[in-house]
């Protein structure tokens, strides 16, 4: 399975903190928030990964996360000109997806939680779709999916005004080669966007959209506000502080997966020089050399 990061958006939600730098690149806590949509991509066991960004901020994205070898997987980049919609992706990602099986998540969402990195692994959309659903405050912002009583989807809207459910598809999608072709087939929304709740539809209405309701435990964050990114800031820090390990180190988890050995460990290391984040690599490298591996991600997986 392909990964596709959507990292583009002028983050208008965010202005003026975002006028002049991608949203992707504010720090949530102690990391740029492009690391945490790719450490959920990484705990799925995807490897080859496809950036996608405004043309503005290509170039930053290249220089902060290289082509991806210092983690053992294959970074690619695309540009979206415009917020043209998520199901964009696929159209702008086509010939990256071929004829495998691709997982998208957006830039801007953030996944936490026991046993996530289990749930992802399990994913097969051989000839299908899978999504996830997760009960809401405030669902008209999102896509809506709608249950009867024996837990069977009956509905999806996006964005409704009068929503029919609290229940909402958080930005992690996983879909069949296929989504290609149905991606050139939706037209823009009302809103001049292609939706990726019409991707959704049409695999509704083949009967093939698996719906899997968000472990309880798992915490998600659409940080595309002040207050939203904030809250993730703190959240990030609380369980870091208190559990005295790190949320998507993405290469503690390549590390532990064995796409990178020792010695790509301690190039990162170096790099990082004196900072807390080269401490805390130099600590995961340490444990292990004792054969005292206990991390952060091996505890959620």
């Amino acid at each position: 399975m392909k990964g596709i990061v959507l990292a583009g958006g002028t983050g208008s939600r965010l202005w003026p903190i975002t006028k002049g730098i991608s949203k992707q690149l504010l720090p949530v806590y102690d990391k740029p928030l492009i690391h945490y949509p790719i450490a959920t991509l990484f705990l799925a066991g995807i490897r080859e990964i496809l950036i996608i960004t405004s043309p503005d901020d290509s170039d930053t994205f290249m220089k902060l996360l290289g082509d991806g070898s210092n983690y053992g997987v294959t970074f690619q980049f695309g540009t979206q000109k415009k917020p043209n919609g998520i199901a964009e992706a696929f159209l702008i990602g086509a010939s990256f997806i071929g004829n495998e099986e691709v997982a998208l998540v957006l830039g801007d969402n953030i996944f936490h939680g026991s046993g996530l990195g289990r749930q992802l692994q399990k994913i097969k959309v051989d000839a299908g779709a899978t999504v996830f659903a997760h009960k809401v405050e405030d669902p008209s912002n999102y896509g809506v999916i709608e249950f009867d009583s024996d837990s069977k989807v009956v509905s999806l809207e996006e964005k409704p005004r009068n929503p029919k459910s609290d229940f909402v598809i958080p930005g992690l999608y996983f879909y069949d080669s296929r989504v290609v072709e149905f991606a050139e087939r939706i037209v823009p929304s009302d809103r001049g966007e292609l939706e990726i709740t019409s991707i959704n539809q049409i695999y509704f209405e083949l009967d093939q959209l698996n719906v899997k309701i968000l472990e309880r435990g798992t915490t998600w964050f659409d940080t595309g506000t002040a207050k939203s990114l904030n809250d993730a800031s703190n959240f990030i820090r609380v369980v870091e502080e208190t559990s005295q390990l790190k949320v998507a180190c993405l290469e503690e988890i390549a590390f532990n997966s064995k796409w990178i050995d020792a010695a790509e460990l301690k190039k990162s290391i170096s790099n990082y020089r004196n900072s807390d984040y080269g401490k805390y690599l130099q600590k995961v490298l340490d444990q292990k050399t004792r054969k005292l591996n206990v991390t952060f991600e091996d505890l959620i997986e």
